[in-house]
């Protein structure tokens, strides 16, 4: 079967060389870079106890130093699993969703072509570069040397000339034996509609040669020198060799220069990466002329795993940043994703780097944004969230864009550096140091601190005992059911602990349970249960039973319905996420206080006590096998949380 044209090269641009050999090696910790796709092991292909095979995952090879095996994905996957091209080529393409092709009986002559116009393109490199040395071309060299581009640049980015006539690169390529039609189908020349003469595409512009990530030349673009012109910038149409929302301009030398930064810079122009690349930033590319597309946004994160978008500082730069966050937002995974600098309003880097030269875009770059900055920024930028339903509409957008996410643990990072976005946003004190506070009443608000507030629960302070309650629950619970743990283990992590020596107990419960993974353990539960014994010096159970719930609670206990357990567990940890919140209101309103309660901090009080006795009592009918549809106290406990009682609200 052959294969069609440029589907090796997709297949490989798709494929994790480290990816498909960590099937078969474990890598060497002390010399791996995975951040510089730097991966060594010792070799699977010949008996070694030191690291000599080596994967450079940026460049898709591997090479042992020892029995000097050497290829890449297909080779390894060849060798490896003793099957033939094709069987390789079909296991890879599985992996990566990549459709094999139906039978095509003309891909050899479809290849042959490629080969063919690859060399016509380098013809015209050829031509366009010497055209920039004629008479015709005084004035676009003037042009060169008033940006700044030496003849050491115009040669190492091939920088040429199109000469303002109608035929020139036509005669010129006829004249040595190239067929009309192949130039018109390299995308060099056009025929018109009557089917007269093909004509050049380019005239009386500086021509950049755009090659792909192996170096061949595939397509043009061109800057006009007439300031008339209908387009300034000009790029080649789609061919056989060129897809312009799957290439990226200087792709094969960045990528080599990535391997050493182990960055990437994605600027907008031709210009822009040469100015860079003068200045030392070589790892920079460009889109041709078009919104980044998720094929770019693939080769890029290739070549690094989360480059830099440095986009120019005016309305159509951070417009264009924008809308490739809905682009990279379905596609981000653990380590992938991108960073934004916007520079200096009505600057590009040429510009920046002219004025201020090279250290001013460095401290630019480095002082780049992550992704979910610029989501926050263009959630909330120019708007006022002064009412419930303003803030409800920012809750609705913001859940739309973490929607489109489809890598949960980074949806729920996002989600958690959201919270913290939106906690600032309406956090009162911080309101007040923008401005004089006005005091607020809601309607219906008791009048000063009345008894009740100030008998509360949460006046009281048994907030603490309620949290030691909760927290002994969960803790009682893993340890009964350890085979729940891979289920929760990250959101345990970053759940604080308000009772000190809870929180020492979850860190050895954690700490074992990894331990305990890692090990050949078969019975889960007693081991578990000892080793954090032997860790803490006594017996965690004997501690978490001195608390009613624990021992009453059937579904915690050791042979309990382990789906209700993991129930449990869930609403246990949304429980403490919520009375974090209430917490949180609390420490806003004693600011408030100043001393004496007015009258709105106490009826906040209230309504966050009575808030927390209604969790509370909740709580109680459930870990104690109560009637009440579990279905619909998660849902409940959802809408408090989503809803977010605890905030101060009008009535």
């Amino acid at each position: 079967m052959s294969l069609p044209p440029g589907f090796l090269d997709d297949l490989r641009s798709r494929t994790s060389l480290a990816q498909v050999v960590a099937r078969k090696v474990t890598w060497e910790a002390r010399k791996t870079n995975a951040g510089k796709g730097d991966y060594w092991a010792p070799c699977p292909f010949h008996q070694e106890k030191t690291a000599s095979f080596h994967v450079d995952d940026k460049k898709g090879f591997y090479y042992c130093f020892g029995c000097h095996a050497k290829g890449d994905a297909l080779s390894f996957v060849r060798e490896t699993e003793n099957v033939g091209f094709m069987d390789a080529v079909e296991i890879l393409a599985r992996e990566v969703g990549l459709p094999m092709p139906a039978r095509d009986p003309q891909a050899q002559q479809k290849a042959d072509e490629r080969t063919r116009l690859a060399e016509i393109m380098e013809q015209a490199v050829k031509f366009y570069r010497l055209q920039l040395k004629t008479g015709a071309a005084s004035e676009a060299r003037a042009y060169l040397e008033r940006r700044g581009l030496p003849e050491t640049t115009l040669d190492r980015f091939e920088i040429g000339f199109a000469p303002d006539t109608r035929t020139g690169l036509f005669q010129h390529l006829t004249g040595k034996g190239v067929g009309a039609d192949d130039i018109v189908t390299a995308g060099l020349c056009i025929r018109p509609d009557d089917g007269g003469q093909p004509y050049d595409r380019f005239r009386g512009r500086i021509m950049f040669p755009i090659r792909d990530a192996r170096g061949r030349a595939t397509a043009f673009g061109g800057r006009a020198m007439d300031p008339n012109a209908r387009a300034k910038y000009l790029n080649s149409n789609e061919t056989p060799l060129f897809d312009k929302g799957r290439s990226l301009y200087n792709h094969g030398p960045a990528r080599e220069a990535s391997g050493k930064s182990g960055k990437l810079i994605v600027a907008e122009g031709y210009m822009d990466v040469i100015a860079l690349s003068q200045a030392g930033f070589e790892h920079a590319v460009a889109p041709l002329g078009t919104a980044i597309t998720s094929d770019q946004l693939q080769l890029m994160w290739r070549i690094s795993d989360e480059p830099v978008i440095a986009l120019d500082g005016d309305t159509a730069g951070l417009r264009a940043a924008m809308r490739l966050i809905d682009i990279a937002l379905p596609m981000l995974s653990a380590g992938k994703s991108l960073r934004f600098c916007l520079l200096p309003e009505g600057q590009d880097p040429d510009d920046l780097i002219k004025t201020s030269g090279a250290k001013a875009m460095s401290a630019v770059l480095d002082a780049a944004r992550p992704m979910v900055d610029l989501l926050w920024q263009r959630e909330t930028e120019g708007k006022v969230f002064d009412s419930p339903e303003r803030r409800a509409g920012l809750d609705a957008s913001l859940k739309t864009a973490l929607s489109k996410i489809e890598d949960g643990s980074v949806c729920n990072h996002y989600e958690a550096a959201i919270r913290e976005l939106r906690r600032d946003l309406f956090r009162p004190a911080q309101r007040a140091q923008q401005g004089k506070r006005t005091a607020w009443t809601p309607r219906g608000a008791p009048q000063g601190p009345t008894p009740s507030a100030k008998g509360s629960l949460l006046a009281q302070g048994q907030a603490q005992s309620e949290a030691r309650v909760r927290e002994s629950v969960i803790l009682a619970c893993c340890l009964n059911h350890p085979d729940l743990i891979p289920q929760i283990e990250g959101d345990l992590e970053r759940l604080r602990f308000l009772c000190p020596d809870l929180a020492i107990l979850r860190d050895a419960l954690l700490s074992c349970a990894t331990e305990l993974l890692d090990s050949d353990h078969k019975d889960s539960a007693a081991p578990l249960e000892r080793l954090v014994a032997d860790r803490m010096g006594q017996d965690p159970m004997d501690k978490l039973n001195g608390i009613g719930q624990v021992r009453t609670a059937a579904p915690i206990q050791k042979g309990g319905d382990p789906a209700m357990a993991l129930l449990t567990l869930q609403e246990e940890i949304a429980k403490q996420m919520f009375s974090l919140g209430l917490a949180a209101e609390i420490e806003d309103a004693v600011e408030e206080l100043s001393g004496i309660a007015d009258e709105g901090v106490t009826w906040r009080l209230q309504q966050a006590s009575e808030t927390r006795e209604k969790l509370a009592r909740d709580g109680v009918e459930k870990t104690s096998g109560g009637s009440e549809d579990t279905k619909d106290l998660s849902k409940r406990l959802q809408d408090m949380l989503d809803g977010q009682v605890w905030l101060r609200k009008k009535k």
